[in-house]
């Protein structure tokens, strides 16, 4: 039996050297976590809510610029102007661009958007665009987090209720804690092998409100793209509740499917299509019910649909009354019930933003600033882009008109 001495002697070298194997695995762990690889930086004063502008401003002058290769609209909510660039994710002041707070990982940024007055930030890793973060807009405080799998890469839209997430394989909506709401086409975890109701297909766009999210894809022998529509927040996640489906008839050609259709937007229960031109007709929208039936179908003036590119997901914005569709070569105003074609003007370079109550659209050389209801152009402010004549998103923080240019932000204001 060892003397009381020497057993307080091992017991204390065991405890020692329990420590120090305990302080190695947490060091291991710490070095390969994400924590180790992440630099949050909050802001010391929180940006303050950004108040709406109630009237235009005579003439526009940019302000500051930043670069923002990882966006292509801008992302504005709260107080905060958001820039994205390599894994850096910043919150910046309106008024003079001074980054505020800042959210940094050693990973790629795939996405950010901004829902629910919070900033969504999508990271890169080995099982695809899968890492989210949920960022608070005045302070890039962490909110919520989650990973699952997903695709290389991905498009972000938001609603107001749920943020989807879209790959070419595989879709996922959340709310506003980042809970999954629904999954759908290729699954991560395949434990009820009959959940999903078609595998193999190439999900090609998609639109959400609170009660429906449509999805347009390419299944394998089918002659055309299918259209469906489902509840975007099911009992089971993993197991859609589709209200209908069915292959567009506009999109089966003689040669086989016809590509570069693009779900526009989806309101109350109607979804509008753009679809593209082929064969003897011109590029046109389709309007379907909530059962994904066809409903109407539009043709467009030839003026905006010489250069129509397939929209994406910052090419159609509500702006007070209307949907607005930036074309490629033109603006499209779509009825907010009816999805159809109001008014359209040609030569517009994006689908705008709202601010006083009245639609900016920018154009060659400067702003239109337009009647939504009516279409009329009241008049122009004049905008120096410095011979950048490529597609310009738009966003409005208080009394600054927020432009992307290619990679770049520019504030412009009155100032």
């Amino acid at each position: 039996m060892l003397a009381p001495e020497r057993r307080r002697r091992s017991d204390i070298a065991v405890a020692v050297a329990i420590a120090v194997v305990t302080v190695l695995v947490l060091g291991v762990v710490w070095l390969r976590s994400d924590a180790h690889g992440t630099t949050s930086a909050p802001a010391e004063s929180p940006l303050p809510q950004a108040n709406v502008a109630t009237s235009i401003p005579d003439a526009l002058t940019e302000t500051w610029r930043a670069s923002s290769p990882v966006t292509s609209a801008p992302v504005t909510t709260g107080g905060a102007v958001v820039t994205g660039d390599g894994g850096t994710v910043s919150g910046r002041d309106p008024l003079d661009g001074s980054i505020a707070w800042s959210y940094i990982r050693d990973r790629e940024l795939c996405a950010v958007t901004d829902a629910w007055n919070t900033i969504v930030a999508v990271y890169r890793d080995a099982r695809g665009c899968s890492q989210v973060t949920e960022l608070d807009s005045s302070s890039g405080m962490r909110k919520a987090q989650r990973s699952s799998d997903a695709d290389a890469n991905i498009v972000l839209s938001e609603d107001g209720t749920y943020v989807t997430s879209r790959g070419d394989t595989r879709m996922e909506l959340w709310r506003s804690d980042l809970v999954r709401t629904l999954e759908y086409g290729r699954v991560d975890a395949p434990v009820n092998p009959n959940g999903q109701p078609r595998s193999g297909c190439t999900l090609l766009s998609s639109a959400s409100n609170s009660s429906r999210v449509a999805v347009l894809e390419q299944c394998p022998g089918e002659s055309g793209a299918r259209l469906t529509t489902m509840n975007p927040a099911p009992k089971d996640a993993q197991q859609p509740e589709e209200y209908g489906s069915s292959v567009v008839a506009a999109l089966i050609g003689s040669d086989g499917p016809i590509a570069g259709a693009s779900i526009l937007v989806a309101s109350g229960d109607r979804v509008a299509v753009a679809i593209p031109a082929h064969s003897a007709q011109p590029p046109r929208v389709a309007v379907f019910d909530g059962n994904a039936q066809p409903l109407a179908e539009f043709d467009l003036p030839a003026a905006v649909v010489d250069d129509y590119r397939s929209p994406t997901a910052e090419a159609v914005v509500k702006a007070a009354s209307v949907f607005s569709w930036w074309t490629g070569s033109g603006t499209v105003a779509l009825g907010l019930t009816d999805l159809a074609p109001m008014w359209s003007i040609a030569g517009a370079l994006g689908p705008g933003t709202v601010m006083g109550g009245r639609l900016l659209v920018p154009i060659p050389g400067g702003t239109a600033v337009i009647d939504p209801a009516m279409g009329t152009v009241e008049r122009t402010l004049d905008v120096d882009r410095a011979g950048y004549t490529g597609p310009v998103g738009m966003s409005v923080i208080g009394d600054v008109v927020i432009e992307q240019r290619g990679d770049d932000l520019v504030a412009l204001s009155a100032r």
